[in-house]
């Protein structure tokens, strides 16, 4: 009886696994996971998979700033409310950080976003989305509350690389709370809970959720999916953040999401020439958002680096300051007081 019930459990996740490697060949890589600690102690930890290096910096950015005036003239406009620390992509986009209140904004890649059609209401580009949202809200439940009367449009150009810029986005907060975005079918589409813990590519989240019921029928102890794609790193973090020790412990807990971030990386080099859109993993970040501190890891990197948000002035005119990440590998460790003054990039404006 247990052999019969171990093959048949053998043979459904087989075939659930050649139904996957046929309907996901377009995803790209990129996976989020939020960690529910004791007392309190909430993480949320990403990688950033991409095809070539990003040329990625942390920034930190003032309360005070006008935002939305370089990006177009029919752009949202806004003046940022609480100060941030971000992690850039191209220096052109915001691809993730986190702000002075703890709450952290996460951007990944989703082949399926088609965003709204042409209207009268302001633009915003995709990759001024999460600075927006760090500038501009303390909780998961005070943006949702905005965000979901669309008084705005996003839209979207391609990346430097030329690549479409299709994203979707979380955002998680210091108690936990978490919701996703997606514009699907022109349509913005909200899934708001703490149970919308994990977050990676395609297919589209309402999708996402019975293929890891399918796993968790079948248990993480037994077996789970071991590819780099979408849907297997889904099931492989949503098991592995909640395994994890539970820990009220800072550096356990920051260790603990490393290790699941780790283990749903895609190993540096990995290419397949049918499925040329798996990326390999050039960055991770891990977000302390009880104690305020950001941790940015470059796979290239022998070190990690981070950032302690408590002791940054974030005062409206102490100025935008950069960390220069790209081209010092070999950079590690607190690097708190070795941001130097810097004009902000410009997010690129939408046509």
């Amino acid at each position: 009886m247990k052999t019969n019930r171990i093959h048949r459990i053998l043979c459904s996740a087989l075939f659930l696994g050649f139904f996957m490697l046929v309907s996901m060949q377009s995803a790209l890589a990129c996976t989020r996971a939020v960690y529910f600690g004791k007392e309190g102690q909430t993480v949320t930890g990403r990688t950033m998979d991409w095809l070539e290096d990003m040329q990625s910096n942390l920034w930190i950015f003032p309360r005070g700033m006008a935002r939305g005036g370089d990006i177009g003239k029919e752009s949202l406009k806004w003046t940022s409310k609480y100060g941030s620390v971000i992690a850039s992509g191209y220096e052109s986009g915001t691809a993730d950080g986190m702000n002075e209140k703890g709450l952290v904004a996460n951007m990944l890649y989703l082949t399926e976003s088609e965003y709204p059609p042409d209207d009268k209401r302001p633009t915003l580009i995709t990759g001024a989305w999460t600075q927006y949202v760090l500038d501009n809200f303390a909780t998961v439940e005070e943006a949702v509350q905005v965000l979901r009367l669309e008084k705005f449009r996003v839209v979207t150009v391609a990346a430097p690389n030329g690549k479409p810029g299709s994203v979707h986005f979380s955002i998680s907060d210091a108690s936990g709370d978490s919701a996703i975005f997606e514009y699907i079918n022109g349509k913005l589409v909200i899934h708001h809970g703490r149970q919308y813990q994990v977050m990676t590519n395609s297919p589209i989240y309402s999708e996402q959720i019975p293929l890891n019921e399918y796993w968790k029928q079948i248990g993480g102890t037994v077996m789970l999916p071991g590819t780099n794609r979408a849907a297997d790193r889904f099931a492989r973090a949503s098991f592995y953040i909640n395994a994890a020790t539970q820990s009220a412990d800072l550096r356990e807990a920051v260790a603990a999401v490393f290790s699941v971030m780790r283990n749903v990386s895609v190993p540096r080099g990995i290419s397949t020439p049918t499925q040329p859109n798996i990326s390999s993993t050039i960055w991770r970040t891990v977000a302390d958002q009880k104690n305020k501190v950001y941790f940015f890891e470059n796979t290239a990197s022998p070190s990690l680096v981070w950032v302690q948000l408590n002791q940054i002035d974030f005062k409206p005119n102490s100025g935008v300051r950069k960390l220069t990440l790209h081209g010092n590998p070999d950079l590690g460790g607190d690097q708190t007081t070795h941001f130097k003054k810097a004009e902000a990039f410009k997010f690129p404006a939408s046509h």
